[in-house]
């Protein structure tokens, strides 16, 4: 049986320093994952394209799994709160391993980015939960050193993914599979790992449950106001920015906002995104930071790789 260590300033219990070792590593390991998979399909997106003959619709490829992830995170956490911790994570782990094979084998465009949807809802669970998993079996005094690692992680994954992604699109096959089809494949024998790690390793001793309402209404107006406008914002060149098609995304798009704004009013707290949050002036700043630093990161690692020198 573990032995716990209680901390000095909760009645929780927690694990030691050896206990969270083995934990982390795997938290790691799946955080890695999602991290690299932001940065990877980058470098590789052109070669991608061209093969897949969709160059003209690859930032799909890219929008669709950060829509996803971004809609699930906070559902993830609410979710792992009443039905626990590491179910969820395990599901989401899972959930990646499966999107990536499958975009390995995509044959169009569109198919990847369905698949790289997919992917998405993985995603998202990896971000919030390792956090969320740190926070139950830290004291909170040391959390911050253990989420240093997590940042180590992000870190690492922005300067490997290109790398790593450049050089597996410029292969022309590996072990029977297209160079580029590694990109996403290589996630698999990673998230085995770290899908076994978790099953093995990971005990929460001071889990408890918490019941919440899920702000299902205000997930589906978020997707439904967002895809719409990135849609106009592809294909809006080729039917014009005034015309019939367009202005129908718009409209979808500005409406299901709208309805997003009421529905997160109606919510409150358990909304997918509280609005008293920006009645927090820092909190508010750094939205506004998070918005234009992610933009230029993003649209760099979408725009680069396209231009030809």
């Amino acid at each position: 049986m573990n032995q716990y260590s209680a901390s000095k300033d909760s009645s929780n219990t927690y694990l030691d320093h050896k206990e969270v070792v083995p934990i982390l590593i795997g938290l790691m390991l799946g955080l890695f994952l999602a991290a690299l998979d932001q940065t990877i399909v980058a470098t590789a997106i052109r070669t991608i394209g061209d093969d897949l003959k969709g160059l003209s619709i690859q930032a799909w490829a890219t929008t669709a799994y950060l829509i996803t992830s971004t809609i699930t995170t906070p559902l993830y956490g609410k979710l792992s709160d009443i039905f626990g911790r590491k179910p969820l994570f395990v599901w989401a782990i899972s959930i990646f391993i499966v999107g990536s094979a499958m975009s390995a084998f995509a044959v169009s465009m569109y198919q990847l980015a369905v698949f790289r949807a997919i992917q998405g809802l993985g995603a998202g669970g990896l971000f919030t939960l390792a956090l969320a998993i740190i926070g139950d079996i830290v004291p909170p005094r040391e959390r911050s050193k253990y989420q240093g690692y997590f940042i180590a992680v992000f870190g690492s994954s922005s300067v490997i993914g290109p790398i790593v992604g450049g050089f597996l699109a410029g292969q022309e096959s590996i072990l029977g599979l297209t160079g580029w089809r590694w990109v996403f494949f290589v996630n698999v024998p990673i998230g085995l790992v770290a899908l076994f790690v978790v099953s093995r390793t990971l005990h929460i001793p001071n889990f408890q449950r918490v019941d919440h309402a899920i702000d299902w209404w205000g997930a589906l107006s978020l997707t439904t106001g967002l895809v719409p406008l990135l849609l106009v914002a592809q294909e809006g060149r080729i039917w014009g920015w005034t015309g019939t098609n367009s202005i129908i995304c718009y409209v979808i798009g500005i409406v299901s906002l709208l309805l997003f704004v009421y529905f997160e009013n109606r919510m409150q707290d358990e909304a997918l995104l509280p609005l008293r949050l920006f009645k927090d002036k820092t909190f508010s700043l750094i939205a506004v930071i998070g918005v234009i630093t992610g933009a230029g990161m993003f649209g760099g690692l979408a725009m680069l790789p396209l231009l030809e020198l």
